[in-house]
């Protein structure tokens, strides 16, 4: 079968020939229809990022599929069912972190993830997988479901900012993205849709005209150029915000986070810097997180019950909203084309087959 891997010798994207997947006991066989691109991939391409398989020299990328089952092989799917795969697996045997059904929660080396860390991912005709780590999706969404995976990381930072305001009666109304990129976007249609949310921002640092900034405007939004108004002065520019969804992997954004909350305030982290050392004021932050009442909070990965909550969500956005967001959909024979990062795109995908 075709795979798109990358080499130990060389990182380059190419397609690969591969034996067929043999589904074990309590796995099922799925074909593949299609499978994303974000900035994860880019950064294992880059070397900056993930682990191959013990026992290879090569990695299969590719972690937000969709596919259609091929063989239940006794689970309890059916032969056609369209499934979402979750990504961490189990890494050497069970631990208490997956027993428990929170292998988004499990510290590193308690985990393989599927295409990034340990273990290949789906970006070939067909993988295999235990039938627990596939959520059943309407065939409807089929199309847009590659999508499923990074929205149910969003779900899984919203559920864990508000268990941290939990203790008394939060009522937000306005939200800040930092990242105009396709998570930053996608995560900002999951708040315009919130009722709960009456003002969003997005921060970005494009120069009009651009796709990012029409999509942000055509939301509803506003987007904010961080060039002319960076994050710690946005409180005085346009208000402090409620809840702020940090996706830049930019260290002091972390920091700055704390400037642009409101009182009683949470920011989730979602992105993953690189080392990078440099000066803050830790006093000033600290008497903000307690005299405020603010709160930071880490979030990475998913689990069943987000990839659950994201399917529901993806069903209540508009229909442009994916015209807008996924600016190219590739077939194998061009699939270099979906990993090309430039200011014209914003979501790709490679696909394998139709529904």
């Amino acid at each position: 079968m075709d795979a798109i891997a990358v080499t130990r010798d060389d990182r380059t994207p190419r397609v690969v020939d591969l034996p067929r997947p043999d589904p074990g006991p309590g796995e099922a066989l799925v074909r593949t229809l299609r499978v994303g691109v974000d900035g994860t991939d880019h950064e294992v391409i880059a070397g900056g990022h993930g682990g191959f398989p013990a026992d290879d020299d090569h990695l299969v990328l590719g972690h937000e599929a969709v596919g259609v089952v091929d063989d239940p092989n006794g689970t309890d799917l059916d032969a056609g069912d369209v499934v979402v795969p979750t990504v961490r697996r189990r890494p050497n045997g069970a631990n208490d972190y997956f027993e428990r059904g929170e292998p988004d929660m499990a510290p590193g080396g308690q985990y393989h993830e599927r295409g990034i860390e340990g273990a290949h991912g789906f970006m070939a005709e067909y993988f295999t997988s235990p039938a627990e780590f596939l959520v059943e999706i309407p065939d409807a969404l089929a199309d847009r479901d590659f999508l499923v995976e990074p929205a149910s990381i969003s779900e899984k930072a919203f559920e864990h900012a508000y268990a941290a305001r939990s203790a008394f009666d939060w009522q937000p109304e306005s939200a800040l993205v930092l990242g105009n990129g396709s998570l930053g976007l996608l995560t900002l249609a999951m708040l315009e849709a919130d009722d709960r949310f009456e003002r969003t921002y997005c921060l970005g640092r494009r120069d009009r005209p651009d796709p990012t900034i029409d999509l942000v405007e055509a939301l509803g939004a506003t987007y904010v150029d961080s060039r002319e108004t960076p994050v710690p002065e946005i409180p005085d520019a346009h208000e402090p915000v409620d809840f702020v969804y940090e996706a830049t992997g930019y260290a002091k954004h972390a920091f700055e986070t704390v400037d642009a909350l409101a009182p009683n305030g949470v920011g989730a982290l979602l992105g993953v810097p690189e080392e990078w050392a440099f000066e803050v004021d830790g006093g000033r932050l600290h008497r903000e997180l307690v005299l405020e009442n603010k709160a930071l909070v880490g979030s990475v990965n998913s689990g069943v019950d987000h990839f659950e909550a994201a399917v529901d969500t993806l069903q209540s956005l508009p229909e442009w909203l994916f015209d807008d967001l996924v600016t190219g959909v590739y077939d194998l024979d061009e699939f270099d084309r979906a990993f090309v990062d430039d200011e014209t795109t914003i979501k790709t995908a490679v696909q394998f087959d139709s529904r």
